[in-house]
């Protein structure tokens, strides 16, 4: 399947949009140095032919697509959530959202991991990505604790509804990673533009 528009501008539009993060711009480990105009050496997280992959492939579009609906289940669940241990009411509505969160959560692992294959040769785990990985792992391991301790009867609601929220909480931690990451792909992009031009003018 042939794209007719740049998955890179996509994705650097959308951060564009949510990013207002006050910390550094980037988080977890880099992949490549290269070296700048001055000669100085700086930090990549993509190669050239990395980042031609990331911007050809259709799984950009899929990841693009699939995490912002799971933030927008994520803060629906998160309301639903809080107001069963608030009031003690909506059980019912708070259990079938984090269902359907956790069903998102690993369709955007399982795509994600694939797509991370295609840009840099490794289903998990690639350098560029290492902490953002783990951090996933921690994740997904919390909630399927909440739907093994759901199936088998293992936790009363009140309990099942705290693990609910330690999922989440690790959760917003490893979007924070990722934003920040995708923060400092779209810095890495326009210091790359803005030095091919500057080789242009020369």
């Amino acid at each position: 399947m042939i794209y007719t528009f740049d998955v890179g501008n996509l994705f650097d539009r959308f951060v564009q949009t949510i990013d207002s993060c006050p910390w550094a711009a980037h988080t977890g480990a880099t992949s490549v140095c290269s070296k700048s105009g001055t000669g100085q050496k700086r930090s990549t997280l993509y190669t050239d032919e990395q980042r031609r992959r990331r911007d050809s492939s259709g799984w950009t579009i899929v990841q693009g697509i699939l995490a912002p609906i799971q933030f927008f289940v994520f803060v629906v669940s998160l309301v639903l959530v809080l107001h069963y241990l608030l009031t003690g009411y909506g059980y019912i509505d708070a259990t079938a959202s984090i269902i359907v969160k956790t069903a998102l959560l690993y369709t955007i692992m399982v795509t994600g991991s694939i797509w991370e294959r295609q840009v840099f040769g490794k289903y998990l785990f690639a350098p560029a990505f290492f902490w953002e990985d783990a951090v996933s792992m921690v994740v997904i391991a919390l909630h399927t604790a909440y739907l093994a301790a759901l199936l088998t009867g293992w936790m009363g609601a009140h309990d099942l509804m705290m693990l609910a929220l330690a999922a989440y909480a690790a959760y917003l931690v490893n979007v924070t990673q990722f934003v920040l990451k995708l923060r400092a792909a779209r810095q890495e992009r326009a210091a790359i533009d803005v030095s091919g031009a500057a080789g242009h003018a020369k």
